[in-house]
């Protein structure tokens, strides 16, 4: 399993802004050197996480307010290089791949080992970039967001977590449930997983960005055909 040391409130310090060299600006997260020397293979694996429409704007540090930095600011450890970007309202997949490109060419990310996840807004840009782009996706996680349902042959060839509250109100768990049952009809062996959470409402599933669980789930796959 990759090793990660825990920041402790430190992390934001690490943090590098980088603009100017994708149309989306981004906050660069990159593992220490020591690290990288405790970690299997030169190359590291990449996690991009889409913020939600609240977080939108032209003020880069709005993203650390919830999602991937929020968690490992408190503790959460995640492995390998971390990105978030931020758009000014809605996400355009090819200009997130672009990001991706970027950090394969600059931070000798892996491209076999690029992941995404996003919440709300953010949830269906994961959808869209994994529908999108399913040969540079390893696999991803959408919270409490939805997708489109022409790109439903294509996110059955992406791992995907779909998860949502039941008490959701901004965004209906219908939304979930309308991509994972049009994915499952273009694949019924398709690897699509929906969790509803109970009582979950659409601001307090960002309490997954704290767990384990969905950096476990999505650093044990690679992608598909490497």
């Amino acid at each position: 399993m990759l090793i990660c040391s825990i920041w402790n409130n430190e992390v934001y310090a690490q943090l590098q802004a980088i603009k100017g060299e994708t149309t989306y600006p981004f906050l660069l997260n990159l593992p220490e050197e020591e690290q990288i020397d405790n970690l299997p293979g030169d190359k590291q694996p990449v996690l991009i996480f889409l913020h939600g429409r609240s977080l939108s704007g032209t003020n880069l540090d709005r993203v650390k307010r919830y999602g991937v930095l929020y968690a490992m600011n408190k503790g959460q450890e995640v492995p390998g290089i971390v990105i978030a970007p931020q758009s000014r309202g809605g996400w355009d997949p090819d200009k997130v791949i672009e990001i991706v490109d970027y950090a394969i060419e600059h931070y000798n990310a892996d491209p076999d080992r690029v992941y995404i996840c996003g919440m709300s807004m953010g949830g269906y840009g994961t959808m869209d970039v994994a529908g999108k782009y399913p040969d540079r996706i390893a696999a991803a996680v959408a919270i409490c967001g939805g997708g489109s349902v022409k790109y439903a042959d294509n996110l059955s060839q992406v791992p995907l977590w779909v998860q949502h509250g039941n008490r959701d109100r901004a965004v209906p768990m219908s939304e979930s449930k309308k991509i994972v049952n049009a994915i499952k009809k273009a694949d019924p062996e398709a690897d699509v997983t929906l969790t509803i959470i109970p009582g979950g409402t659409h601001g307090s599933v960002e309490r997954l960005f704290h767990q384990d669980e969905i950096y476990e789930w999505l650093f044990k796959h690679t992608r598909k055909g490497s």
